[in-house]
């Protein structure tokens, strides 16, 4: 698609040098009055500014205004969109282009790389991240005798995250300790996780699972891992104390799994930490960190620094469903050298467990990107 921008007094002249230059089946992306001219703010004229664009290849046109009747069916593609779509979904990738151009002064790339770059920082990926993700693309085209087109560099993103997923390569749930156990601050959906990752380990994996609470602060984690747990037919060992601890694990000896929820507490309180340490054997326990996607970035890392002294074998992420912002996956996965357990989407059990693959996590940063 070609574009180019005009200057001209009046819109009707703006008009007459797009059609003789550009033809009669441009379009208009955007128009604007300006001032040009004049001498501390005196005398300045007032002129149009006319962004048009020409598509050389247009859509073609449609031989007969008769519709015939297609029954809907339930079996059409989800990734198949209209093509008057994907003209709108270009003009508007386009009009994100000529929103850098006009604040080049701030830019670290050339205009389409600076749309990829501008989106990892809309979706909270650190600075440092992005810019690499973002050189590396531009490395890759340098000896192009053009830039690729806005949907291309997007691709090219996706593929260039998956890559540096792939370094990690340690996804999915993963059996390496019989003892699990699931630690986080308060409000991430620790138990509820726990009931999703069960179902899974029962349904999919065929393992024999068994639950303990340490979590005994508040009475309404209990009963709600109870309940679970009666759902399952799993069953749970409340712990008081570590000697109960020792107990339960004893007692769930002939089991392939034994998951264990912990207190939700406030990240910030080094006692927290402490408690844990003296409650288990660390070097004989997983440990999985569950955190919320609707946590700030800078406090997501906060959390991870703080649990790392237990230490951290893999994360999990929740609440994916209810933000839009999925760059922390990224600042944790990449900046800390870590795995994914899972990433949860919503209360369901145990439906609402997506699997942590680097094809998921790239379409979510950058998959959807066609909204203005």
């Amino acid at each position: 698609m070609k574009v180019k921008k005009y200057v001209a007094k009046t819109m009707p002249e703006a008009m007459n040098r797009i059609r003789k230059e550009l033809g009669s089946d441009a379009v208009i992306l955007n128009s604007k009055e300006i001032t040009k001219g004049g001498f501390l703010g005196f005398f300045r004229k007032k002129e149009i500014e006319v962004v048009a664009a020409l598509d050389p290849q247009p859509l073609p046109a449609k031989k007969s205004t008769h519709r015939t009747h297609v029954p809907s069916t339930n079996k059409t593609r989800q990734n198949e969109k209209p093509k008057d779509q994907d003209v709108l979904q270009e003009i508007q990738n386009l009009k994100k282009i000529l929103q850098v151009q006009t604040k080049a002064e701030n830019q670290k790339f050339a205009p389409v790389y600076q749309v990829a770059y501008n989106h990892l920082i809309d979706q909270e990926v650190n600075e440092e991240i992005a810019a690499e993700l973002v050189q590396s693309l531009v490395n890759a085209n340098e000896n192009e005798s053009e830039n690729p087109d806005f949907d291309t560099i997007m691709h090219f993103l996706q593929s260039g995250i998956e890559a540096r997923l792939d370094q990690i390569g340690d996804y999915g749930i993963r059996y390496k300790e019989k003892v699990m156990q699931f630690v986080g601050p308060t409000g991430v959906g620790k138990t509820t996780t726990i009931a999703k990752v069960a179902a899974k380990m029962m349904f999919e994996d065929q393992k024999k699972v068994a639950f303990i609470t340490t979590d005994t602060y508040r009475i309404a984690a209990v009963e709600q891992l109870k309940t679970y747990a009666r759902i399952l037919n799993v069953p749970l060992e409340v712990a008081y104390t570590a000697e109960d601890y020792y107990h339960s694990i004893e007692k769930f000896s002939s089991f392939d799994v034994i998951l264990v929820d912990t207190a939700g507490r406030n990240f910030r309180d080094r006692r927290y930490i402490n408690e844990l340490k003296s409650m288990m054997d660390m070097d004989k326990v997983y440990t999985h960190l569950v955190l919320s996607l609707t946590s700030k970035p800078k406090d997501m890392e906060d959390i991870f620094n703080q649990f790392q002294q237990l230490p951290v074998h893999s994360v999990i992420f929740t609440k994916q469903d209810e933000t839009g912002q999925y760059g922390s996956i990224l600042n944790i996965v990449l900046g800390k050298r870590i795995g994914i357990t899972c990433i949860t989407n919503g209360q369901d059990v145990p439906e609402d467990l997506m699997k942590a693959t680097p094809e998921n996590i790239s379409k979510l940063l950058a998959g959807d990107h066609g909204e203005a």
